[in-house]
């Protein structure tokens, strides 16, 4: 535990004195914290968590799981706070529990916007981990959270399916005010609309509970006639909704929920007894983050910046078989593991840095790793899975060239049960099991802080900024995610422009291509350079560099990566901005891989740790470079 407490005279308190800081708080000023009973002399590590609030059911099992996951490390206490949905009170409760010295924060935020700059604070002082609801920027240690859209698609095609396509949907939705149920209604509209022959009648329960559910559904009477289906998006509502049909003698409605939780009157154990017809499981991330707070605490390589747990469409069939799932034990494979990696090539600093984080981990976690060099060729990567499926390796690792065309190989490694991870690109395929999960950098984000920073240096908002875009590989996740962000953030910014873009390979001869292009066939007219990595923005600053323009000062060039070359150009002044993008994925990959083959079950994404350089900063962050 540190050894040391923050407060307001700066004094350094022991664990003796922090045992007894925190037993004064707890009778005199948390009426709603509670902790656990120990003598001080046995702590190691006090974990301080803040809850949005301790009256809906799902944060009530965030609340147990956190709890039964730290019983059984005897040397951690938890001091746990109740916002009760107030924002003023988080944020007290997130400045008292640091006052009170906590080694590690864990914070579910009531209210995204405000919490978010306490939570940066905080960051300055000690590891914070976000759950559930994941704040602005990236000033945190780890985000664990579930994929609400997802869950809304997996909902979708259950009850698809359930209709053959064709129907009415009675869907339970929450509060209109609240993310979760906004994302998960946006993916099941997004599914149900495919379909053109179901109809979707909405209703917002607010308090999002089952005796609400129930009197909203039991109000619909005789119209229930014309409803064949209902998407409840919590259990809760579901149980409520199914009470309300078997007093109504509808019982031949089907119906689907959310949470998947186990014990009575709660997701799984509804299913069994036919109550329901589906649960889609939304894990709270509670175990995951008592795990997580100790490798953090205890400086585990390997620890992401976000977790995208995992969901599950469970049934009566399937619902003993998850069940068992989730207690099972985990043991770490008694022979070496050997793991095909299939990397795209040899493109540029940042894809070199890859590929030697990747071989440096394979031999600190002590895996074999045969490694394929592509060259740029989604055919070389195919050959490559094939050869690796021939070798019976234990598992594939892919950082695919392009985002489309991998089904038919996907499926081979499937039928041949290799588990397939992704590494730093994404695929697009027809189904979503088709890999375990990937592993890489939030492009999306990339390329909002881009434009947030361009937004940011803008000395009059209302200027007319002028934007050339040079992309990367065409059909590359990172290419279509980076634009995709930049763009959603410059709709805020009606005088802001995209005037031109083009391809540039993410080679820097590519990015100088596109450069001289555009000042061969225009008066030259640009602001702003947006590049989609370094190489291409420093080949776009030697063109502009042999046409007379300054890069940097005539034009503002931005870039992503961050390599060290990068960061030389920052304090040369050819750069202006660098959003990182980091290749060190290595240690990450391996833990993965690790955990996977010890039984444990993969999150659904797991997310690197990235942060913006500029002129101004890049000289303190240069020596810590490692690519």
């Amino acid at each position: 535990m540190r050894e040391w407490f923050k407060n307001i005279g700066g004094r350094r308190i022991g664990k003796i004195a922090c045992a007894c800081v925190l037993t004064f708080a707890l009778l005199f000023s948390l009426c709603s914290a509670c902790v656990a009973k120990k003598q001080p002399d046995q702590i190691s590590y006090v974990i301080g968590i803040s809850q949005a609030n301790m009256r809906e059911p799902w944060r009530l099992v965030l609340t147990q799981e956190i709890r039964e996951e730290a019983a059984k490390h005897s040397d951690v206490r938890l001091v746990i706070t109740d916002a009760t949905d107030n924002s003023e009170k988080q944020i007290a409760d997130i400045q008292k529990l640091l006052d009170f010295g906590v080694d590690l924060m864990i914070v579910s935020p009531c209210d995204v916007k405000k919490v978010t700059p306490v939570v940066s604070d905080v960051y300055q002082s000690i590891p914070v981990i976000v759950l559930d609801r994941v704040v602005e920027g990236y000033d945190y240690s780890l985000f664990i959270g579930p994929d609400n859209e997802l869950i809304g698609k997996q909902a979708g095609k259950s009850v698809s399916q359930m209709l053959n396509g064709k129907g009415t949907v009675l869907e339970l939705c929450g509060s209109s005010a609240s993310q979760a149920s906004i994302d998960r209604s946006e993916g099941f509209s997004s599914i149900i609309d495919e379909t053109g022959d179901i109809q979707v009648e909405q209703v917002h329960v607010v308090s999002e509970s089952r005796d609400s559910a129930e009197d909203i559904v039991r109000a619909y009477g005789t119209h229930l006639r014309d409803i064949d289906a209902i998407f409840a998006h919590n259990d809760y509502m579901a149980l409520g909704a199914s009470r309300a049909l078997k007093q109504l003698g509808y019982e031949d409605i089907r119906i689907v929920g959310v949470d998947g939780f186990t014990g009575e009157n709660r997701g799984i154990d509804l299913v069994r007894r036919g109550i329901i017809d589906e649960t889609i499981t939304c894990p709270t991330g509670g175990r995951e983050a008592v795990q997580y707070a100790l490798e953090i605490l205890q400086e585990v390589s390997g620890v992401p910046k976000q977790v995208i747990l995992r969901s599950h469409s469970v049934t009566k069939e399937n619902a003993d078989a998850y069940e068992a799932g989730l207690n099972r034990s985990y043991e770490e494979p008694d022979k070496i593991i050997d793991v095909g990696y299939a990397q795209v090539g040899t493109e540029s600093a940042w894809r070199l840095a890859n590929t030697q984080s990747i071989k440096t981990a394979a031999k600190e976690f002590g895996i074999n790793l045969i490694y394929e060099d592509c060259n740029q060729s989604q055919e070389r990567q195919i050959e490559a899975l094939r050869r690796f499926i021939e070798m019976d390796v234990d598992v594939i690792v892919l950082s695919p060239v392009v985002d489309s065309g991998w089904d038919e190989i996907l499926e081979e490694a499937q039928e041949a049960d290799i588990p397939v991870l992704l590494s730093d690109r994404k695929v697009s395929t027809k189904k979503d099991d088709m890999y375990m999960t990937f592993i890489g950098a939030d492009f999306l984000e990339e390329g909002r802080r881009a434009m947030r920073w361009v937004a940011e240096t803008m000395e009059d908002p209302e200027e007319c900024v002028r934007i050339m875009e040079i992309e990367g590989t065409v059909g590359a996740s990172p290419s279509e995610e980076r634009s995709q962000g930049f763009k959603e953030v410059m709709q805020e910014y009606p005088n802001c422009d995209i005037v031109y873009s083009s391809c540039g390979d993410f080679t820097y001869e590519g990015g100088k291509q596109v450069v001289e292009e555009y000042i061969n066939s225009h008066d030259w007219d640009i602001d702003v350079i947006f590049s989609q990595n370094d190489d291409m923005a420093l080949g776009a600053a030697e063109a502009l560099e042999n046409n007379g323009i300054t890069p940097g000062v005539d034009v503002k060039l931005i870039s992503v990566d961050g390599a060290r070359s990068a960061f030389e150009a920052l304090i040369d002044g050819r750069l202006n901005c660098v959003v990182e993008c980091s290749p060190l994925l290595g240690p990450q990959l391996m833990k993965a891989i690790k955990d996977l083959m010890a039984g444990k079950e993969l999150p659904l994404r797991i997310i690197t740790d990235e942060k913006v350089y500029t002129q101004e900063n890049a000289q303190k962050y240069i020596r810590s470079r490692k690519y």
